[in-house]
């Protein structure tokens, strides 16, 4: 199998590689009903804690645009997996929250990816697995879910 080359050196280079794994990623996600959602979504699902955020707060977390998150806001909204309600400190402020479903929803999910990076691991050994993660979580910028 032919691969794309940086530089037309020998190596690929570090987007190439990171494509291939979120590749893999998708795959397993593949083949099953997830009500429509697709990765993006997950990752906002992610990104919402207990008690709730503003989306003004979750766009700038995910790293995002207000209006952008707005649109995947009303979406998961309307698919059951969200709510949005007033603040319980300020009722101009309102809330982004997930529901029961939204709840179960990134509990599957963050289940798939933690059986993902099991296989990983296995693939590479604990160790350099532990090494890995590290490194991204070096990586990547702050504040960006």
């Amino acid at each position: 199998m032919t691969s794309v080359k940086a530089g037309g050196g020998d190596d690929p280079h570090v987007a190439v590689l990171l494509g291939k794994l979120l590749l893999e990623v998708r795959a397993a996600f593949a083949g099953e009903d997830w009500s429509g959602l697709r990765q993006s979504h997950f990752r906002l699902l992610s990104q919402v804690p207990p008690a709730g955020i503003s989306v003004t707060d979750l766009a700038v977390l995910l790293g995002m645009t207000k209006q952008a998150v707005g649109q995947f806001v009303t979406s998961l909204v309307e698919s059951g997996h969200l709510e949005v309600r007033a603040s319980p400190a300020d009722r101009r402020v309102r809330l982004v929250v997930r529901t029961r479903l939204g709840d179960d929803t990134n509990r599957a999910v963050t289940a798939r990816i933690r059986r993902i990076e099991r296989q990983w691991a296995r693939r590479v050994g604990p160790e350099r697995y532990a090494a890995f993660r590290d490194v991204l979580e070096t990586l990547a910028p702050r504040g960006q879910g």
